[in-house]
């Protein structure tokens, strides 16, 4: 992934960027803000490991949380809207998941709910099971999908 081709079609379209991660803990925030100049396109990161943190930083509902658990497309899509709706952004991006070790035969390690929310356009959820890659690598796979998931919505026009 070019982060700095993602950074300057977001930078061409006038978009910003927000992010709100559980299992990554900041790793996509930290890829974009890795390449210099990314202040004009990045707004934000939240790093919402807990359940309270979702809830707080992000308006997850419980409701929600109790209901589908963290690792759901539903709270990655609470998350993203989150996101677009707390910071000044037209375009966010969610990761909740497992990356290990561990899991459940429910919710297996290596599973991640991602969450694409764009200002006028419906959001977008997916799940993505990266299976049993261990740990590290399942966290480097997400940011990368996620980067992904920026890079697509920036072709498609994220602002229009």
């Amino acid at each position: 992934m070019n982060v700095a081709a993602l950074l300057e079609a977001a930078r061409a379209q006038g978009v910003h960027i927000a992010t709100a991660e559980s299992c990554t803990g900041g790793m996509v925030a930290a890829a974009l803000t890795d390449v210099p100049g990314s202040s004009d396109v990045v707004e934000r990161g939240f790093v919402t490991y807990s359940n309270a943190a979702k809830m707080d930083m992000l308006g997850v509902r419980k409701a929600t949380l109790d209901a589908h658990g963290a690792v759901s497309e539903e709270v990655a899509r609470e998350m993203a809207e989150g996101a677009l709706a707390h910071a000044p952004v037209e375009l966010a991006v969610s990761i909740t998941g497992i990356a290990g070790p561990g899991g459940s035969e429910f919710k297996p390690e290596g599973r991640a709910c991602f969450g694409l929310a764009a200002k006028n356009r419906p959001t977008l959820v997916e799940t993505v099971e990266f299976g049993a890659l261990g740990r590290a690598e399942v966290r480097v796979a997400a940011r990368d999908h996620a980067l992904k998931l920026l890079m697509n919505a920036l072709d498609a026009g994220a602002s229009s």
